[in-house]
């Protein structure tokens, strides 16, 4: 079988931005809430029997310890913001295993599920379907891949190195390196410059570089499920009040 790994984090934000707002009975935004759970109906239509999805309840986690100038929650539209807990709420409703990350990111959750279903022998591929770059660390041939929902494009090991031109197990230290501007790490002053002068500032600042590298790196030891047979999905359990609950 093929496992699905979705960064509900990501999908929210595309989707908050091109679908029009809608507000429930209780007046609360849940315009991109109900696109993304729909947008996983569609998956389960189309054949995927095992998903999971990782989302930030809270968007900092332990490398805002790390490094101060580490992305954070600031600047995100309310309206947005209060949707992850309507997201993980209606997801879990229809039978879909939640990681709503604390102290750690989506991210690691997302890697720590792929590399424990990459090792159960029944699973074809494991598919990441987000187009978080950090992510790519994880491809390994065409057993682990992402999925770019919005154009369906595979990326497997041959594309990360065709776009990045390094190994899937080089990114974090390719990211230490050039930076990250989406999780908010500089990278190391010149690079990009000949490669003497880029490899005088590296050698340095090999302290700054190493602690990029650590906030670059996605952990795969998070608790995530126990057996691949906790991802199948088996429909929406029962509510208290005999009715499943969704979005209205």
């Amino acid at each position: 079988m093929d496992v699905y790994l979705i960064d509900g984090t990501y999908e929210l934000f595309r989707h908050f931005f091109v679908v029009p707002s809608v507000k429930d009975t209780k007046g609360r935004e849940i315009g991109a809430a109900r696109a993304v759970v729909n947008s996983v109906r569609r998956m389960i239509d189309e054949g995927a029997t095992h998903i999971g999805v990782a989302t930030d309840r809270v968007i900092e986690s332990f490398r805002n310890d790390l490094y101060a100038g580490y992305k954070t929650g600031a600047g995100i539209p309310p309206e947005l913001y209060s949707q992850f807990p309507i997201l993980e709420s209606d997801l879990e409703a229809m039978g879909i295993v939640v990681w709503p990350m604390v102290e750690f990111e989506a991210d690691d959750a997302l890697a720590s599920a792929a590399v424990k279903a990459a090792d159960d022998r029944n699973v074809n591929r494991v598919v990441i379907c987000t187009p978080d770059k950090d992510l790519s660390q994880c491809v390994s041939g065409t057993r682990i891949v992402q999925l770019l929902r919005r154009t369906q494009v595979i990326i497997d090991e041959e594309a990360v190195v065709a776009k990045f031109g390094v190994r899937p197990k080089s990114i974090p230290d390719y990211l230490a390196l050039v930076g990250d501007s989406a999780d908010g790490f500089p990278g190391m002053p010149g690079w990009g410059k000949k490669a003497a002068a880029s490899a005088t500032v590296l050698f340095e600042n090999w302290e700054q570089a190493l602690l990029f590298r650590t906030l670059a790196t996605l952990r795969t030891d998070v608790p995530v499920f126990n057996t691949i047979e906790d991802l199948r999905w088996r429909g929406a359990p029962p509510s208290p009040s005999g009715r499943g609950r969704a979005i209205n």
